[in-house]
């Protein structure tokens, strides 16, 4: 993103939630289904929610659905760059709480003393200034940037498809920086000469 900003360059570089912040899609699970749902039970029960604890971030503490208050385990930066905090249940109050078996995923944990009780996490939202992550975000949602976006599944998608199905480029059988250049080029000028040699007459 600095890249583009700093040499001015007119690229869109949609990030993983840019359809969920579109209006357009915001039916789309319930129309088409959600990825994966007829995938074999992995054996993870659903769980009370962390929304339903009382999460005070002013003062770090947290009070459970039961009206007990967890312990405090400290701040973790997450990978995407965000501060969670870190909660536990003390191991009597599991051991004895009755919705044990809605709150926790394994509730015989907190059974022995070297179990564990109930644990939750919360995201910590820092004041920062706009970086360049938000710059292109700002980009892409954009009635300019959804049109030009749109056309990627016609002009990006269909090389690629072509190149990693038909001409079976799956991986690159070369190793270094330079010799995969090479081949990938050379994959390039493959599928450049095909589309002259089928389409260069209606070009022309």
């Amino acid at each position: 993103m600095k890249y583009l900003h700093e040499r001015q360059i007119n690229g869109y570089v949609p990030d993983n939630k840019f359809r969920s912040r579109d209006p357009k899609f915001a039916q789309q699970k319930d129309k088409y289904g959600k990825r994966h749902q007829n995938l074999p039970s992995t054996g993870w029960k659903e769980t009370i929610p962390a929304g339903e604890f009382q999460f005070d971030p002013v003062s770090l503490t947290c009070i459970c659905p039961s009206g007990e208050t967890l312990t405090y385990r400290g701040q973790r930066e997450a990978e995407n760059g965000k501060t969670r905090v870190h909660f536990e249940g003390r191991l009597l109050q599991s051991r004895y709480c009755p919705k044990k078996q809605r709150c926790m995923q394994n509730p015989a944990s907190a059974n022995h003393r070297k179990g564990s009780g109930r644990q939750v996490s919360f995201t910590i939202e820092k004041k920062r200034s706009p970086n360049y992550t938000d710059w292109m975000k700002h980009r892409v949602d954009s009635p300019r940037g959804k049109e030009i976006y749109s056309h990627r599944m016609s002009v990006v998608e269909p090389v690629f498809g072509n190149i990693g199905t038909t001409k079976r480029l799956n991986r690159f059988s070369l190793r270094g920086k330079k010799k995969i250049q090479g081949q990938w080029q050379l994959y390039c000028l493959v599928h450049n000469i095909e589309k002259l040699a089928n389409y260069g007459q209606l070009a022309a």
